[in-house]
């Protein structure tokens, strides 16, 4: 397998947990509490990593990018997702996921100018539609427009804007570096709204379960933190819709993780929409994808 997909799904793997382990933490916590204090302790890891590795902040032109990282995963997605999940099961949350890889490749082209084939993407929109299907048809239907999907919709946006700035600023001062300058960035707001929280929601310390402050502890250390060491590696390798295919896969992992730590159902059906999730991925990530650079190297030779 291609380093770069190889990170790409060790990143996957590390997020796929991560709506599961989310749903588990805004039952006891208050979503505000989850969205921004994961991201405060996030914060606090990379502080100490980039005081122990004594790495310089990136040039001044760069910061404006970081922000927009910032926004997207730090600020946006965990936010949204954390809302949408005090109502909506993580099962159903996963259509976010089956929408992601088809987000993230398109702003990749408008933002990355890489050139994805015809059969790039007819393989991820097929993933994409399949993914939507079987989830949706897993969970027993939308049953109607709730407000819990249009924030699932706004961390499909949030998101794939974030990993693409991301993979793209990691060509440039390294994939771990992002993500802890990302945290850095958004850490007073973090820290405020967490504060906010903690006045209007007083969090009682002992009534909080083993099993809410595992769920937490992890998407603030793996999901907004080491899983982007990963995943922005594997992005920076690219091509960015390629590599974002694997997160293809991330439905089904979640899916999985839903039904054995959460008891959601694991119908057949899911099984049959893994394999098709699955081919799609593999076309998807085999089809041909052109960059800005190696057309002018083609051009030239």
């Amino acid at each position: 397998m291609p380093a770069g997909l190889l990170w790409g799904f060790v990143g996957v793997l590390a997020f796929s947990f991560t709506l599961p382990f989310t749903r588990v933490a805004v039952t006891e916590f208050d979503p505000l509490l989850v969205g921004a204090g994961r991201a405060v302790v996030a914060a606090s890891l990379a502080v100490a990593v980039l005081a122990v590795t004594r790495t310089r902040p990136p040039a001044r032109r760069l910061w404006p990018r970081i922000f927009v990282v910032a926004a997207g995963v730090v600020l946006g997605f965990p936010f949204l997702t954390s809302f949408a999940l005090q109502t909506s099961p993580a099962s159903h949350g996963a259509v976010v996921i089956g929408l992601l890889p088809a987000a993230t490749a398109a702003v990749a082209v408008l933002r990355g100018r890489e050139r994805p084939s015809r059969l790039f993407w007819v393989a991820s929109l097929a993933g994409a539609a399949a993914v939507v299907t079987f989830t949706v048809l897993s969970g027993g239907g939308f049953g109607g427009l709730h407000l819990s999907d249009l924030l699932l919709l706004g961390a499909v946006v949030a998101a794939a804007t974030g990993y693409a700035e991301g993979g793209l600023l990691a060509r440039e001062i390294g994939s771990w570096q992002v993500i802890c300058w990302a945290l850095v960035a958004a850490s007073p707001v973090m820290i405020v709204l967490s504060g906010v929280s903690l006045v209007t929601h007083p969090l009682d310390v002992a009534a909080v379960s083993p099993a809410a402050w595992l769920s937490f502890a992890y998407v603030a250390a793996i999901s907004m933190f080491l899983g982007f060491f990963a995943w922005y590696r594997g992005l920076a390798i690219g091509p960015i819709a390629t590599v974002s295919q694997m997160q293809l896969l991330q439905p089904v992992l979640t899916l999985v993780w839903a039904a054995l730590l959460l008891a959601e159902p694991l119908t057949p059906l899911t099984l049959l929409g893994a394999l098709a999730v699955i081919a799609c991925a593999a076309l998807a990530v085999r089809a041909r994808v052109k960059t800005a650079e190696t057309s002018l190297s083609a051009r030239k030779t």
